[in-house]
């Protein structure tokens, strides 16, 4: 493991910030906006089964890859796909890997914006005497308003260029340190509140207990999609939160504490918003509404729903923001690197492009309602894109890089790791099981 090489842009304060930072980056709304509605929309148990078995068998294998790449690399991901490239006298072709990953990022982070957006909206909602009717009518007037989403749109994405635009120590460490706590003390607090519903148990069965007449590959594209957005894989984000890592932490230690708190956040959420769910009579599977329609009508018929209401949007925002600064982040090294332009310059540059793609997406609820890509619309259509295709695609090339182009004494160098039965089953997956399975997938379902 080399301890001369630096990142241009510095490194995490310590092992701890760097958790919290690759963390944030998975925590976000895929854990607790998308997460519960994909559950309830894909039988509950069924989902989460094949899931957590994404998580295992795929994620967990290609993100120890992706920060390993990124660490050893020590620049942007396109750059450490470079020079890792050429450690590796192969093609410098791979840079495309790492620019792309950087573009997926920034995608997303265009429609992820205006859903986060919606979070922002609702910690204003009040939470009082709303119906089922009143609810629906509210999130539709929402969407339906250009000038609203553009807003909110607008305000995120002002907040996440903030953050960045301030470096590694000023920006990103000072705010993850700040908000990650706030999250995990808030979804506690969230989940303690579901057990006095009434309805916990039969929330966490539904959550748990597992249909396996449900389980078919347009579950499993899903389950897979949600594992690479939830863990932040195949879009850079990784990559680039690895370049900052320190020389001398352990790799694995941290990948397996990055990958078991965001599921175990994912859980949470589904833990704390299921029984609240079903204590209120309401369906499960409402779809992305489950957040912005289901849960504003039992907020309001609850004890202190005002409080848990707003601290619950409180919530889902800070998780966006923790995760928008990761997605632009892999572009803004980048610029910083090859362009040798100020940060400050490079994150507004980037930031504006997003808002821009992004107001394609505030737009296609309401002006731009009729345009739609293969049957949806922009909003959908960039969320397809993204998470069914780019970044499982992302993952595969990941992967297949670390397995059959890097040098096995590379990566057991930066590993740090010897050639043990961990070792060899982490790279037995790496090389074949994560490849093959996400391959096999998108044949299924494509084919």
């Amino acid at each position: 493991m080399s301890e001369e090489k630096r990142s241009i842009h510095g490194t995490w304060s310590s092992r701890w910030t760097f958790i919290l930072a690759a963390t944030g980056s998975a925590v976000g709304l895929g854990n607790i906006w998308k997460f519960p509605y994909m559950a309830g929309d894909n039988g509950g148990g069924a989902f989460v089964l094949v899931y957590l078995a994404c998580i295992c068998i795929i994620g967990l294998p290609i993100m120890l890859g992706e920060i390993m790449i990124g660490r050893r690399g020590r620049s942007s991901p396109a750059n450490s796909m470079k020079s890792l490239a050429a450690e590796a006298n192969t093609t410098s072709a791979w840079t495309l890997l790492g620019a792309t990953g950087a573009l997926a990022g920034l995608l997303i982070l265009s429609f992820y914006s205006v859903a986060a957006g919606w979070a922002m909206s609702y910690i204003f909602n009040g939470f009082q005497n709303i119906t089922a009717e009143s609810s629906s009518s509210s999130f539709n007037n929402l969407l339906s308003s250009p000038l609203s989403l553009i807003f909110w749109h607008s305000l995120f994405i002002a907040i996440t260029v903030f953050i960045v635009a301030r470096g590694i120590l000023k920006g990103l460490e000072k705010w993850i340190n700040t908000l990650m706590p706030m999250l995990f003390l808030i979804i506690l607090l969230l989940c303690i509140y579901a057990m006095q519903t009434g309805a916990f148990f039969e929330g966490l069965r539904y959550l748990f207990m597992p249909d396996f007449s449900k389980i078919n590959p347009q579950v499993m594209l899903e389950a897979l999609g949600q594992a690479f957005f939830t863990l932040s894989l195949g879009m850079g984000a990784i990559m680039a939160y690895g370049a900052y890592m320190p020389a001398n932490q352990n790799i694995g230690k941290t990948a397996v504490s990055v990958a078991a708190l965001d599921t175990g956040v994912a859980l949470l959420a589904g833990i704390a918003i299921f029984p609240i769910v079903f204590a209120n009579g309401l369906a499960p599977s409402e779809g992305p509404g489950l957040v912005f329609v289901t849960l504003p009508i039992a907020f309001s018929a609850m004890p202190f729903g005002i409080l848990f209401g707003t601290l619950f949007f409180v919530l889902l925002s800070i998780a966006a923001l923790s995760s928008s600064i990761s997605l632009i982040e892999p572009g803004v090294a980048w610029l910083i690197e090859s362009l040798k332009i100020k940060r400050i310059t490079a994150t507004i540059l980037l930031g504006f492009a997003a808002w821009f793609i992004g107001l394609f997406s505030a737009l296609s609820f309401n002006l731009l309602s009729e345009f739609t890509i293969l049957g949806k619309n922009f909003f959908d259509a960039t969320d397809f894109l993204t998470n069914q295709i780019m970044l499982p695609l992302g993952g595969i090339f990941i992967a297949i890089f670390v397995g059959w182009v890097m040098k096995k004494e590379h990566v057991l160098d930066e590993l740090g790791f010897q050639e043990n039965f961990i070792f060899k089953a982490w790279y037995f997956s790496v090389r074949f099981v994560a490849p093959t399975l996400v391959g096999l997938v998108f044949l299924y379902f494509f084919l």
